[in-house]
């Protein structure tokens, strides 16, 4: 005959003591001395001076501005973390739509997840409503995004550049859910240099080409002043066509284009006196 199992049927005080006893050794006393802690103050203190040790001594400068043709956006190409540059060769201007661009100043990771997420985001939408995403909703959605996560350890000054039905839109968003919307913006540590060039140089009816050389000037200036901020000067320009990258300069060929040097003559050699 088939015996019959009769697994799981033991009285409930049984099963009670079991989860019990083990309940007791899971949150038993840990076999480790905890630090001691005093009052919350303490608490509050370990938390900022925690935060002090680990924050990021980053350093860039990127900018972009309105025109009579459309938008200029320009970057350097420095990658740094305080005295240290890891790289010379950073992408910071990332292409979001065939239309739109965003920058990137803050920590590195946070701005090229973020931005391709939105690329992401754009391209949904306008799967879903037949047409391209507005520079302002896109926009809102990364700083909608952001604000969801603030105070979470995010770094991200980010511009969103672009050309839509309305015209062309710029925009300013941070990892606080700031968003502003202007005509001439400079994110990061070269943007007091870079805005002082802006400032004298700006004028709303440039051509194309003046326009790129005046993003030019600003961000040799910047990574001239900035020790954070080198590398390649890229220039873009976006219009109703799209975006379009115009150059990428080396700041030290730049130096000598636009401070050339003269060769001295030397009037007389100085040789060796005959013993």
């Amino acid at each position: 005959m088939n015996s019959l199992n009769l697994t799981g049927l033991e009285p409930a005080t049984l099963r009670s003591t079991a989860t019990l006893s083990a309940s007791n050794e899971l949150f038993s006393c840990p076999s480790f001395q905890l630090p001691p802690l005093q009052c919350a103050e303490e608490l509050d203190g370990f938390e900022k001076a925690a935060v002090k040790m680990v924050k990021p001594a980053k350093g860039t400068t990127t900018l972009a501005f309105k025109f009579m043709h459309g938008l200029i956006v320009a970057c350097d190409s420095r990658a740094s973390m305080g005295p240290y540059i890891s790289s010379q060769s950073v992408k910071k201007i990332i292409e979001i739509n065939p239309y739109m661009l965003g920058t990137m100043a803050g920590g590195a990771a946070d701005c090229q997840f973020w931005h391709r997420n939105l690329g992401i985001r754009c391209r949904i939408h306008e799967l879903a409503n037949k047409r391209r995403i507005s520079v302002s909703g896109a926009s809102k959605l990364l700083a909608n995004t952001l604000y969801s996560y603030r105070g979470m350890g995010l770094s991200v000054g980010t511009m969103i550049a672009g050309w839509d039905e309305t015209g062309p839109g710029l925009y300013y968003v941070d990892s606080e859910g700031g968003r502003l919307s202007g005509n001439i913006f400079s994110v990061g540590s070269g943007s007091p240099y870079a805005y002082g060039v802006l400032d004298s140089g700006y004028h709303y009816d440039m051509s194309i080409e003046e326009a790129a050389e005046l993003a030019r000037r600003a961000i040799y200036h910047a990574t001239y002043r900035d020790s954070a901020s080198g590398g390649v000067a890229s220039v873009y320009y976006v219009g109703p066509k799209g975006w379009e990258k115009l150059s990428g300069d080396d700041v030290g060929e730049l130096h000598y284009k636009y401070y050339p040097t003269s060769d001295h003559v030397v009037e007389q050699e100085m040789c060796e006196a005959s013993s």
